[in-house]
């Protein structure tokens, strides 16, 4: 390749290149299955279904492995038997080489691995699906499994699926989450092989180490003394893009690269957009789905079928000294649902359940939006479920898009069929649900206009926090780390980085109207505290578990009224239901009681269920609800009025993490 001084000659040589040296070749060999054209070269291996060679531009960029899969990748895995194990393909599987010549009459390739029986569970099928087109720098991937065993109508929780690229050595320098995330990688880095490379690190809770007795580690100095594979997490409304960044100290000629994963759809995920999940730790994923951060995840049973996809694996290459953010606005341009469609409708035949063009269509509406709404959302979900419990539609597809400020709405692209609308607001309590959407292929269904009432029980005396789907406005959640360069949000530091025992030694008690979010109510509503690395001793107080609001009511605020509604919104919880977020009358605080008392009467219990949120780095996850009910006689005029949140005393592995808190009477 020619040597290119500036960024544009840099960028022009790489055009000029592609247009002289075009080609595709997708070739088999005994062991091996590999795409190539005149910039990239992907070969997977037959007996573990990895793609352990990928050279882009002449350079190798997984990596020298230190043993056989320490550099791989892209690769799928899953957690999809009944021994819930990571499962990957193996010597068994069966592979398919294809080539052909898309409607463009551009060239491509592609590898099919399909694992029949995986660990012997008959009538189970995983396969993966890699596209590669001539002058293209991506791979285009497709994930699916099949059941069909009526002898075993129920196999087991899905409880992971995802694509991963391993790269191994110091070639990649940063981690970046989205646009506005990116951090140096740790040198070296725990989470990438956390048996080998830990280097100067403590490990305080599951892929979480402490390395702040480092020197001159980039992450230390710029980023934090923690570091956590869930620190890079995202949520999935805004998500386009993520990657690893080679900023040139390592590569052979000291130009820029970047790796990334990109979600031009995400119709086939479960979940809705707060789904969350991890992105990027020093390895680049895809996760296709898993129970982090409460996520649901859907029953493989006796006729389940289901493909992902497409993402994108996309490799760029910059100048010398060239930026991060260049490399990312670059591969960002492919993050839509436009790009790429007739290509994967002219490979469809091969994808079982790839939905085509033809089978979609489009839907729009005009909704009237509830004052103050900000940054509102409507979805297309599942009919019947939550938004975020279409897992139990294992057929549902789903689709978002931002709502104009004048309440005009279009999605693009929707397969047809039936579903549920669901529309959400900042600033607003609740959400607008309504049914009965039907999408018809081949035309633009018109809902006309939809009146969104926000959901009231009478005068609003006060609210705490603002209703976002997030804790961000408490204390640690969206604030800027003051101490390091980089300024990360204090959430995605490692929770044990606080001290909620020293910062709150008197527990919380927020005065409304005199008292701050963001200084006087922590991020997380602990149970017990303690088992971090600072206080490994947990502490079991009244003080911890037990959080104080004081308010003042006026007689003029309860004239006429008989009934006070207490709103709690929550951004996420844990509870020991664990990852499984399945109720079991065996295990204690599986259905997590939440007690609120008012003026020393307690109200009736609250129950619910999720996992892991605060634990791992989380901020907006699982969301749950309730109204608590009572006589406004409860409230005093003549007093200031104490309003109790209560978690179970001494109850370990419990939390809870606010969205907004309401009190209305009428």
């Amino acid at each position: 390749m020619f040597r290119c001084a500036t960024t544009f000659a840099f960028l022009l040589c790489l055009l000029l290149s592609s247009f002289v040296d075009a080609f595709l070749n997708a070739t088999e060999t005994n062991g091996t299955l590999s795409l190539q054209n005149d910039r990239v070269l992907f070969v997977m291996n037959k007996t573990n279904s990895y793609i352990d060679i990928v050279t882009f531009d002449g350079i190798n960029v997984l990596g020298t492995p230190v043993d056989p899969t320490s550099a791989i990748g892209p690769y799928m895995d899953a957690i999809l038997t009944p021994k819930q194990d990571n499962y990957v393909p193996g010597i068994t599987a069966n592979y398919t080489i294809l080539q052909g010549v898309d409607s463009f009459g551009v060239a491509y390739g592609g590898m099919i691995m399909s694992q029949t029986a995986p660990e012997g569970v008959i009538g189970e099928v995983l396969e993966q699906y890699w596209f590669l087109r001539e002058t293209e720098t991506s791979l285009h991937a497709f994930s699916r499994i099949a059941y069909h065993n009526s002898s075993v109508p129920f196999l087991a929780d899905l409880q992971d699926i995802r694509t991963l690229f391993r790269p191994h050595g110091p070639m990649f320098t940063h981690l970046s989450t989205n646009k506005d995330f990116f951090v140096p990688q740790p040198r070296p880095n725990p989470a990438v092989d956390s048996t080998k490379d830990l280097g100067v690190a403590t490990l305080v809770q599951d892929t979480t180490w402490y390395i702040g007795n480092r020197t001159n580690d980039p992450f230390v100095d710029q980023v934090g003394d923690y570091f956590t594979k869930y620190s890079m997490a995202d949520t999935y409304r805004y998500h386009t893009v993520h990657g690893l960044f080679a900023d040139g100290t390592y590569t052979p000629d000291n130009s820029t690269i970047g790796a990334w994963t990109i979600f031009n759809t995400k119709d086939t995920f479960f979940g809705g957009p707060t789904y969350s999940d991890l992105v990027v730790d020093g390895l680049l994923y895809n996760y296709i789905m898993s129970n982090h951060h409460g996520n649901q995840t859907p029953n493989i049973t006796d006729g389940f079928e289901r493909t992902w996809g497409p993402a994108v694996f996309h490799l760029n290459h910059g100048p010398v000294n060239g930026s991060l953010q260049q490399l990312q606005e670059e591969a960002e341009q492919f993050a839509n649902s436009s790009y790429a469609h007739q290509f994967y409708d002219d490979i469809a035949r091969y994808i079982p359940g790839y939905v085509t063009t033809s089978s979609r269509g489009s839907w729009t509406a005009q909704l009237q939006l509830p004052t103050g709404a900000k940054n509102t959302i409507a979805i297309l979900s599942a009919p019947g479920y939550d938004y975020q419990d279409n897992v139990f539609n294992t057929s549902a597809y789903q689709y978002w898009a931002e709502v104009g400020s004048d309440g005009h709405i279009e999605i693009d692209r929707v397969k047809e069929g039936d579903y549920r609308l669901t529309v959400y607001a900042d600033n607003i309590f609740g959400d607008f649900v309504q049914e009965n959407i039907t999408v018809t292929a081949g035309q633009t269904t018109k809902s006309g206009i939809i009146a969104w009432e926000a959901e009231s029980a009478g005068t609003e005396l006060w609210r705490l926090g603002v209703p976002d789907k997030s804790a961000g406005e408490y204390k640690h959640g969206y604030q800027p780390d003051p101490d390091h360069p980089l300024h990360p949000p204090q959430y995605r530091i490692y929770w044990g980085a606080y001290d909620f025992v020293d910062e709150f030694p008197q527990g919380v008690n927020f005065k409304i109207g005199e008292s701050q979010e963001s200084v006087d109510f922590n991020y997380v509503h602990w149970s017990v505290f303690g088992g971090s690395l600072t206080r490994p001793a947990v502490v079991a107080a009244s003080t911890v578990n037990n959080w104080t609001i004081t308010f003042d009511v006026e007689p003029e605020d309860l004239t006429g009224t008989s009934n006070a509604t207490f709103t709690v919104q929550l951004a996420g919880a844990s509870t020991a239901a664990g990852n499984t977020d399945v109720y079991s009358n065996t295990t204690k605080y599986s259905n997590l009681p939440y007690v609120v008392v008012i003026n020393g009467k307690e109200l009736d219990p609250w129950y619910y269920r999720s996992s892991s949120c605060a634990i791992r780095s989380g901020i907006t996850c699982y969301q749950n609800a309730h109204k608590f009910q009572f006589p406004a006689t409860y409230l005093w005029t003549n007093a200031t009025n104490e309003l109790v949140l209560s978690l179970p005393f001494n109850a370990t592995s419990i939390s809870v993490m606010y969205d907004a808190l309401r009190l209305e009477v009428q």
